[in-house]
């Protein structure tokens, strides 16, 4: 018998109807009758194919980190309406020494997990260093400050059940350690729990991919790649229990059968509609459509390791052989901003300035004329990344560059790109923090770009060798002035327009059609601030 906290529970009566229920529109497209959604359950539709862990040590994608999000509470927090303001969650006070280097954090009293376990400032330690010695995808975002498996031990350390000391190696901007740690990274887990389900050496990784040992609003039940995601209440949480008993997140790939679902009170929400969609059911009564700027950027990349596409010519060619204002207008209308630059609009030292037009006349002009090169491009499996994928396609042949499209399921390509086996990549980019860093950091610095590479940033998935970049990136976390600061980061930018393999097309504008019978629904500024917990039903109309 799973013991409590393990995700492994019997569901109960209500439950398992709601999982039959969904277990029939798994296996049809459309489903013949209507299945009214329970008061107190909450159903979504949206494409969950990224998935690949739900380990807050090593998620690293938008699903995951949404997921992961609504099951963990992070040592501190962000503002919403002022992402540089931080909040306090596991820590609910903090102060930083003289030097700049010694941070303590105090830990909020009387939360426990998902187990019954107290959280504990032994518990806060035990999650950061698990993160630092696992050394997954999002690790650099603590070794970044210098935690290595080797001083970790020694840098982050409990004095007492009640306080958490973090060691830093050099005095670095406080905005951006504070930053860091609303990071899904900085999640807590059970520690008692994780480190008794550990195996190899593992630090629970193996289990923790598909359990949950959390103290957030909801526990995981059941994770099933490309089916479903479903997150039970937990009832103890300290900000007060979440109304919804359960939380379904159901794999739906094609945006018209959602809409279906939506339509006929099948689901709560849908997170895929497209423009067209949306505009359809936009004056219904019954439904409602909800925005939300996000700092995650859509975003072209080159790999380096290719002979045609590493010429300046061909890097600064492309930027001209992009329809923007098409892609935006159209597929993306009401979903996108035009940006084009690599800090998003909101953030400190984001870069007002949108350079470049669809003018294949100048890409040619650069490239010399002649028969274009032929490369593959690499994209998620979804309608609206195919079509934006199809329009590069037809954009690029107005310069004889051949594009021939390689989708894949999310998990796929993005395997595919994080080994640098493409040649063209498209995809979505969101920051791991509310700080310019985060994407100068994934963007404009590469320490070591060998295949053995540690710090595996987007310039290192794409072979792109830049030490000056580097070093100038580096140095602007050092800088603790904000005025100073931003103003290193627009000189970034303005070198990344001049030359760089990345063309930036536009910043999301998130969208999410909802029942006018919810409320309290939440999607934040950042791919992992969405939010299941203040969710409610109203009596239907």
């Amino acid at each position: 018998m799973a013991s409590k906290g393990e995700g492994g529970r019997k569901p109960r009566t209500g439950a398992r109807i709601a999982v039959a229920a969904l277990a029939v529109l798994a296996a049809l497209s459309v489903p013949p009758a209507r299945a009214e959604v329970p008061p107190d359950v909450f159903v979504m539709a949206m494409q969950i194919d990224d998935v690949i862990s739900l380990d807050p040590a090593e998620v690293f994608e938008f699903t995951g980190a949404e997921v992961s999000a609504n099951i963990y509470e992070r040592l501190l927090y962000f503002d919403d309406d002022d992402v540089t303001r931080i909040e306090g969650g596991v820590a609910d006070a903090w102060e930083v020494s003289k030097d700049g280097r010694t941070y303590r954090f105090h830990i909020r009293p009387g939360m426990t997990f998902q187990s019954g376990n107290p959280v504990t400032a032994e518990d806060a330690v035990y999650s950061f260093r698990r993160v630092v010695r696992l050394n997954l995808a999002p690790a650099f975002i603590l070794a970044q400050f210098g935690f290595t498996p080797d001083n970790v031990d020694s840098r982050i350390s409990a004095p007492d059940s009640e306080t958490l000391v973090m060691e830093t190696d050099r005095a670095y901007s406080p905005a951006l350690f504070y930053a860091c740690l609303t990071a899904d990274v900085a999640s807590i887990v059970d520690a008692k729990l994780v480190k008794s389900r550990a195996a190899n050496g593992d630090d629970g990784n193996k289990w923790l991919r598909t359990h949950s040992a959390g103290s957030g609003p909801f526990r995981l039940r059941v994770w099933k790649p490309n089916e479903i995601i479903i997150l039970d209440r937990f009832a103890d949480y300290w900000r007060g229990a979440p109304a919804m008993r359960t939380a379904f997140i159901r794999h739906i790939g094609e945006p018209g059968v959602q809409r279906l679902l939506l339509e006929r009170g099948d689901i709560d929400v849908a997170r895929n509609l497209s423009p067209d969609q949306a505009a359809a059911i936009k004056d219904r009564a019954d439904l409602r459509l909800k925005f939300a700027r996000k700092g995650s950027l859509f975003y072209l990349a080159l790999n380096q390791k290719s002979d045609v596409l590493r010429r300046p010519e061909m890097r600064q060619a492309v930027k001209y052989l992009v329809d923007y204002m098409g892609i935006v207008g159209t597929i993306l209308r009401g979903q996108a901003e035009p940006h084009q630059t690599i800090i998003p609009a909101g953030y400190l030292g984001s870069l007002d300035e949108n350079p470049f037009t669809f003018d294949p006349a100048k890409a040619k002009a650069l490239l010399g004329g002649g028969e274009g090169p032929a490369v593959t491009l690499d994209v998620r499996n979804v309608q609206e990344e195919l079509q934006i994928a199809q329009s590069i396609q037809a954009s690029f042949a107005a310069a004889g560059i051949e594009v021939a499209l390689a989708p894949g399921d999310g998990r796929q390509v993005l395997t595919k790109y994080r080994a640098r086996n493409h040649d063209l990549y498209f995809g979505q980019w969101g920051p791991d923090y509310q700080d310019p860093h985060s994407n100068a950091q994934a963007f404009a610095s590469n320490p070591d770009n060998s295949d053995r590479g540690q710090v595996k940033t987007l310039a290192w998935r794409n072979a792109w060798d830049i030490p000056e970049l580097t070093e100038m990136t580096s140095a602007a976390v050092l800088e603790r002035d904000p005025g100073k600061r931003a103003a290193d980061y627009r000189e970034i930018q303005r070198r990344m327009l001049a030359d760089s393999p990345f063309v930036v097309l536009y910043q999301q504008v998130d969208m999410a059609v909802e029942r006018a019978v919810v409320h309290g629904f939440v999607l934040g500024p950042a791919f992992d601030t969405v939010s299941y917990r203040g969710v409610t039903k109203s009596a239907a109309h």
